[in-house]
């Protein structure tokens, strides 16, 4: 399975998003400092994820709500985050 996650930091409520195989994993790498753009605003909370089989989903979905588009807009406001 590969994960499209969204992660929110617990310091000033910044958002994260990212894509892994071990989603229990990953988000412990960003707790622990490893990951380089979020190791400033750590800890973090996992808000959100998707499963897909493919990888090339899970690319296509996480380059898509990086672009901070509609689709972006759309999963904030389904989650109520704004």
């Amino acid at each position: 399975m590969h994960f499209v996650y969204l992660l929110r930091s617990v310091v000033d409520g910044s958002f994260y998003i990212g894509r892994t195989e071990d989603l229990e994993r990953r988000l412990k790498e960003h707790n622990s400092g490893e990951g380089y753009y979020t190791r400033r605003k750590r800890p973090y909370g996992l808000i959100y994820y998707e499963a897909y089989k493919e990888l090339e989903e899970a690319k296509e979905r996480e380059k898509q709500i990086k672009r901070f588009g509609s689709a972006y807009s759309a999963l904030l406001k389904r989650l109520k985050l704004k």
